[in-house]
């Protein structure tokens, strides 16, 4: 084997491991929403969990990614142990689907069959990829693209592996080398080491494929070797888990102790049958099918052994890391979850909803202390107001991130909306804060009875604005969202004509100068909130068309939009402010 094999081989298994990175994106991306939706339906049933598992592993293409994932879920409180553990097993079996695809390449024979094998149909796919991905401009026909030509470069890498590694079957050396993992602990060892190096058990399983294309490989050189290679893909969730909460931890050893306990095992009862049976056929050379029957086989017998024991896997897990008399709080958002952006969108999303909810009660909560002052209450508003903070903080920084990742057209929407509402919810505490102040600032004092009158219609209307916006974002509902602009409008109109009043009151000598600077910060404080909500409104509208030109709404529905003007009426007739 030259030095220009060597290359090709390397060359080969770039290409196979980049092909297998953009399938598996593009696959995730074409999922999105549609894996979020089964993510949400899961169950603490350690069945379904293995079903869930297994379909998610299958469509990304990965089962380090999905117990990744899963120790992310469970860091962040999304998902219990216990839950964890049908997912673990599910992801060994749904990770031989890519074993069976790669087996493609060993077909043999000729019109249809010969068709089958990916040398034949992979250069069609490449063609339609490029096609797809280039020249069209739909988001999710470039999705398609990317699969194929995903797949044909996966393709074209094994074959390039195969090609440059077919010499080494005349190589004595090579022959030696892979007689020594007939030795189940050097196999074993093996077949983890590469793949904690490359971290993907199906990369792994791809080069073993390749390498069998020599002939040099045996069915038991191969089976340790595939066992070891199970091991491996624990170092990823291990690596991931480093520095997570305790429950991360113990979902990462869950998947490690299945892998080890299911190959320890597997090895003991195949050893033990192979001293009282003879089985000559551990000396026949193996192919790419049989690799991928052996890896199905060990992965599904592991599965029906142990799945009984989940509960025993899950105590196992729990004494290696003791539990402490105080846990540390598990984070509300995972840098894990990143893997899967639909999910983590999902997650900031959630969180975003949370954050829309309290803005709510904030502003609430604030204006019922104008005029009967809560301390209890009042303080409620100001952690109201710090929690608001860091929520804005954590997700603005976790949403940058996240749009630099591969998005689908859907996920780009949604972290948009996210990034421009999550600053307009933390200002919409932070006015309910400066309520709380001014109402503080009031509580030996008084206003006039028609200062009051107009308050309690402005704070009416200002309770009517935010519970519209938190409820359209809540539901994405934008015809709810274009209640909103109108009522905004209304409250700029009661602002304005309280402000002229106020100036009246304060020449007839009927408020005193300290009662007027509260009158006029309280209602600088609804306009600014209703501005805000406002914001969030057109943000929902606009990129519900997307795009994003929020002025170019508000100025083309107050000056054209029939709807607009209707429930501007209707809400000047509702608010209306008591006469002189």
């Amino acid at each position: 084997m030259s030095i220009f094999d060597v290359l090709t081989m390397l060359g080969g298994l770039s290409l196979f491991l980049f092909g297998m990175s953009v399938m598996g994106q593009g696959l995730e991306r074409a999922a999105g929403s549609r894996l979020t939706q089964i993510l949400e339906r899961m169950t603490s049933s350690p069945f379904k969990g293995f079903l869930l598992g297994m379909v998610v592993t299958a469509v990304i293409q990965s089962s380090s990614a999905t117990t990744v994932m899963v120790v992310g879920f469970v860091n962040s409180g999304v998902m219990q142990l216990t839950q964890a553990v049908g997912i673990i097993m599910g992801a060994n079996v749904g990770t031989t689907v890519t074993s069976w695809l790669l087996s493609l390449s060993g077909l043999e024979g000729s019109g249809w069959i010969a068709f089958l094998k990916p040398s034949s149909f992979s250069p069609v796919l490449a063609v339609i990829g490029v096609v797809f991905y280039i020249f069209l401009k739909d988001r999710k026909k470039q999705d398609i693209g990317a699969i194929l030509l995903g797949f044909a470069t996966l393709m074209f890498g094994m074959e390039t592996m195969s090609g440059a590694v077919s010499g080494l079957k005349d190589v004595p050396a090579f022959t030696n080398l892979l007689l020594m993992f007939s030795n189940p602990i050097l196999g074993v060892l093996a077949g983890a080491l590469l793949t904690a190096i490359i971290q993907s058990s199906s990369a792994s399983v791809g080069i073993l494929q390749a390498l069998s294309s020599t002939g040099a490989i045996t069915v038991g050189s191969a089976i340790p070797i595939i066992l070891g290679q199970n091991i491996g893909t624990t170092v990823t969730a291990m690596l991931s888990s480093v520095g997570a909460t305790k429950n991360a931890r113990r979902a990462a050893l869950i998947h490690l102790y299945f892998n080890v306990i299911g190959t320890a095992a597997f090895l003991a009862l195949f050893y033990l049958l192979r001293a009282l049976v003879p089985m000559p056929f551990l000396t026949d050379a193996i192919g790419e099918s049989g690799i991928a029957l052996v890896h199905t086989l060990f992965n599904l017998v592991c599965t029906a052994a142990l799945f009984p024991f989940n509960k025993l896997l899950v105590r196992l897990a729990c004494l290696t890391i003791p539990e402490e008399k105080q846990d540390p709080k598990a984070a509300l958002l995972d840098e894990r979850l990143l893997v899967t952006p639909s999910i983590a969108l999902e997650q900031c999303s959630k969180l975003t909803c949370t954050m829309a909810t309290l803005s709510e009660q904030a502003v609430n909560q604030a204006l019922s202390l104008v005029g009967a002052y809560n301390p209890q209450a009042a303080q409620t508003v100001c952690d109201t107001e710090t929690q608001m903070d860091e929520y804005e903080d954590l997700l603005g920084s976790y949403l940058v991130k996240l749009s630099s990742r591969s998005l689908s057209m859907d996920d780009s929407r949604g972290v948009s909306l996210l990034l421009h509402s999550i600053g307009d919810f933390e200002r919409i505490s932070d006015h309910a804060k400066s309520v709380q102040i001014t109402a503080q600032r009031l509580q030996s004092s008084q206003f006039s009875r028609e200062a009051q009158a107009e308050l309690e219609v402005l704070f009416q209307a200002v309770r009517k604005v935010t519970h519209l916006t938190s409820q359209c974002f809540l539901s994405n509902d934008t015809a709810l969202a274009a209640q909103v602009e109108p009522l905004e409008a209304v409250v700029d109109h009661l602002c304005s004509v309280m402000r002229a009043r106020h100036i009246t009151r304060l020449q007839q000598g009927a408020c005193c100068v300290e009662q007027g600077m509260a009158f006029t910060d309280l209602l600088n404080d609804c306009s600014r909130v209703s501005d805000h909500c406002s914001n969030v409104a057109a943000a929902i509208i606009e990129l519900g068309h997307d795009s994003y030109e929020p002025h170019h709404y508000v100025e083309h529905a107050k000056e054209h939009d029939a709807q607009f003007q209707a429930h501007y009426r209707a809400y000047l007739a509702q608010f209306t402010l008591p006469s002189h």
